[in-house]
């Protein structure tokens, strides 16, 4: 068995004394392991980062045996992201993402998501918009897609405002205004054309709407807690609000 493809290092972890276990999720093959021998040489560890794109060449004997990865880089940013916290939290939260997903079934459209979204985990604004966009492509994915397209009671699509917590259905200002407490906020921008970076106040909100559904879908009825890396990256969006910090421009 053999094939070839381009992925994206999600995770690793050592195999005896001079080997790794490299975690990619790939364009044609999904999330997928492999054995990169002698990975934990000087030569290879700067390659066989999270974050890093690659092209890997899988072979085993055998469809469901662990294989070995031949690895070639094409894009190494991992050292980028480690020298930030908010690249170092947003790498680690898209692997814990990514890892919902069942090993060797084919996502394409995860992989292209998770190939626009590594280049700016640095910067917590921008990366974690993405990220949360990242987050509704993985509720879809799972099968719990939330409708932000047209309010839940009337149809209309103009002034969205809220979701419903039982349904996952956008719901507009005046049909949801008497239940206001009981509603999530809708951010714009969920609803917009990826662009400039929110405010960091409406980025909480969007992490706090997406945090529901997976708590209720996918977490708790897994028996998982989310990713502590979440949790800290939403820490880093909430000091820039403190701070007052402003968008950057994608």
């Amino acid at each position: 068995m053999q094939w070839t493809d381009d992925g994206i290092i999600i995770g690793t972890r050592r195999h005896g004394e001079t080997s790794l276990i490299v975690e990619l999720m790939t364009a044609g093959h999904g999330r997928h392991l492999g054995l990169v021998r002698g990975g934990r040489s000087r030569r290879q560890q700067p390659v066989l980062q999270p974050g890093n794109s690659v092209t890997a060449t899988w072979r085993a004997r055998l469809d469901e045996h662990l294989g070995n990865y031949t690895i070639e880089p094409i894009a190494q940013r991992a050292a980028r992201l480690m020298e930030s916290p908010a690249g170092l939290y947003g790498i680690q939260l898209l692997g814990a993402l990514v890892r919902l997903l069942p090993e060797r079934d084919p996502h394409l459209e995860v992989h292209a998501a998770l190939a626009a979204i590594v280049d700016w985990l640095d910067d917590p604004l921008m990366g974690g918009a993405l990220i949360v966009r990242f987050e509704l492509r993985m509720l879809e994915e799972l099968g719990f897609g939330l409708d932000l397209d047209a309010c839940a009671a009337t149809g209309g699509t103009d002034d969205l405002v809220f979701v419903s917590p039982k349904s996952g259905r956008a719901v507009s200002r005046t049909a949801g205004a008497p239940w206001e407490d009981r509603m999530l906020p809708l951010p714009a921008f969920l609803r917009a054309a990826p662009g400039p970076a929110p405010p960091a106040a409406d980025l909480i909100d969007a992490f706090r709407l997406t945090g529901y559904f997976l708590d209720r879908h996918v977490f708790e009825p897994r028996g998982l807690k989310p990713p502590d890396a979440r949790t800290r990256l939403i820490a880093l969006v909430e000091r820039s609000v403190a701070a007052g910090a402003h968008a950057s421009p994608l």
